[in-house]
């Protein structure tokens, strides 16, 4: 970032006091930071993306900065069903969910709208499954559970799912920027953010795969069979206090089988989202840099 010209401060979220420095003369603030993953202490979710958004909220309240753009995630309106060229308005929060991470995040995006208004316009983008070079969680992990025999196709296969290329991604946030406003077309609304079309998610998998050289996927295994592991798996990872994170969840098996992709109409009409990098493009550039990396 620093070569790039910009000032890298570090601050604490969760500190209100170290926040006001780090917005001297600031005009829009994109909020990216949160902690990850479907499994860790609720209590750390809640303090770092529900408590530590509410803390940047009040400090960008305080130093007059007009424009903020909340980087969310579709899996806060994640109900564990099929969600397909699903609308914003297709897919409220869910009633309970089967994850800390969605919760928070859910919670963190509502105290972001609800903070709309003639002083501080906001806005929430949800881009799905960020991938690309240098991906550190994704990309990663299917590559090394592959190589250990240990990543196995969950469902049917034949599951569509929304994902979002890196540079995309960040279009979309400097895209929402430019036009946000008090009163604009985005103030006070959340947008489902990804690449033009859908991927068949277990066929764009074998296909990294392949090109990294891996074999393909060679086995399967069912939805409810996933759901009855992650489950059991958690009970084992609570009951003893294991670190990491479980092999399976019940949430994560979900994801793995379900369709979810989302209609960007309302992106596209409010601010002009437009991908900036094609599917083939994006792919080339990423299978590069994992193979030399």
């Amino acid at each position: 970032v620093e070569a790039l010209g910009a000032k890298a401060v570090q601050v604490d979220l969760t500190e209100p006091t170290g926040l006001d420095s780090a917005l001297e003369g600031i005009d829009v603030v994109f909020h990216v930071a949160s902690k990850t993953g479907v499994w860790g202490p609720r209590e750390e979710y809640m303090q770092i993306n529900v408590e530590g958004t509410r803390n940047l909220l009040d400090a960008v309240r305080a130093a007059g900065v007009r424009r903020f753009v909340y980087t969310g995630s579709p899996s806060a309106t994640f109900d564990g069903h099929d969600a397909c060229n699903a609308t914003e308005a297709d897919c409220p929060y869910p009633s309970s969910f089967e994850s800390d991470y969605p919760e928070s995040k859910a919670i963190a995006e509502q105290l972001v709208l609800d903070a709309n208004g003639p002083a501080l316009a906001t806005t929430a983008l949800r881009p799905h499954l960020i991938w690309g070079p240098r991906d550190p969680h994704i990309i990663p992990r299917l590559i090394d559970r592959r190589r250990q025999g240990r990543l196995a196709r969950v469902g049917d296969g034949t599951n569509k799912v929304a994902i979002t290329y890196i540079d995309n991604a960040a279009a979309a946030h400097v895209q929402a920027a430019d036009v946000l406003a008090p009163g604009s077309a985005n103030a006070g609304k959340a947008y489902f953010i990804s690449d033009a079309e859908p991927v068949v998610l277990w066929s764009w998998i074998d296909q990294l795969l392949m090109d990294v050289g891996q074999p393909a996927l060679n086995r399967s295994v069912s939805l409810g069979m996933a759901r009855f592991v992650g489950g059991v798996l958690e009970v084992v990872w609570r009951l003893f206090g294991l670190g990491g994170e479980p092999p399976m969840t019940r949430f994560v098996a979900a994801q793995l089988a379900s369709s979810h992709w989302y209609d960007l109409s309302a992106a596209r009409a409010d601010f002009g989202y437009a991908p900036v990098v094609e599917p083939a493009q994006a792919m080339a550039r990423t299978i590069a840099a994992f193979r030399s990396g």
